[in-house]
C-alpha cells in the first residue's frame, strides 16, 4: 500500500497568497496511487446498496467515475448550471461573494436509488451540501460521501455529518 498523502503536491500561495493548495494531479498521474485511491473509496462502500455515484465537477468526475466503475454502478455528473443537455434540476449555494448553481439531469435518479457523493476534496462543504440537497430533492437516498482529501480546519466534513452524511476520506490536511 502506498502512502497516498505523499503523492499529493502542496503548492503555497495558490490560487492566492495565504492558501496552501493541495494538488491531486500528482496523485492521478501516479498509476498505482490513482488506482489505490479509487479502490479504497470503492471498498469502503461495497455491499451498502449504492446504485449510483455522483461526482462533483470537475475533479470529482475523475475519482467518481472510477469509483462507479469499481462498484459496477452508474455515474451522475454534478455540473455547473447550463453545462448539461436536456432537462435538469438545480440547487443554488452560497459562494464567498455571490451564489452559484449546480445541476443534474432531472430523470437520472429517484426513489429507491442510493447515491454515494464523491469529490477530490472537502473544504468548507458548500458545494457538497448543495449536491446532497439536490440529490435528496429527487427522492433518492444519500447518506454517504467519499473524498480523497479533507481540509480539517475548514469544517466541511462536520457540516456534512450534521445533515446525516457519513464522510469517508483518504487523507487529512490541516490549514486551508
Amino acid at each position: 500500500m502506498l502512502e497516498l498523502k505523499s503523492l499529493i503536491r502542496s503548492i503555497p500561495d495558490y490560487p492566492k497568497k495565504g492558501i496552501m493548495f493541495r494538488d491531486i494531479t500528482t496523485l492521478i498521474e501516479h498509476p498505482e496511487g490513482f488506482r489505490q485511491s479509487v479502490e479504497e473509496i470503492a471498498a469502503a462502500h461495497r455491499g451498502l446498496g449504492i446504485t449510483h455515484v455522483a461526482g462533483i465537477e470537475a475533479r470529482g468526475f475523475i475519482f467518481g467515475a472510477g469509483v462507479a466503475i469499481a462498484l459496477g454502478v452508474g455515474f451522475i455528473p454534478v455540473r455547473k448550471k447550463g453545462k448539461l443537455p436536456g432537462e435538469t434540476i438545480g440547487q443554488n449555494y452560497a459562494l464567498e461573494y455571490g451564489v452559484d448553481t449546480i445541476e443534474i439531469h432531472a430523470d437520472v435518479i429517484g426513489a429507491g436509488d442510493s447515491v454515494l457523493l464523491v469529490d477530490d476534496l472537502i473544504a468548507t462543504g458548500g458545494t457538497a451540501l448543495a449536491a446532497v440537497s439536490l440529490i435528496r430533492r429527487t427522492g433518492a437516498e444519500i447518506s454517504r460521501a467519499g473524498f480523497v482529501i479533507d481540509l480539517l480546519d475548514l469544517g466541511g466534513a462536520a457540516k456534512l455529518a450534521a445533515v446525516g452524511i457519513d464522510v469517508f476520506k483518504l487523507v487529512d490536511f490541516e490549514g486551508h
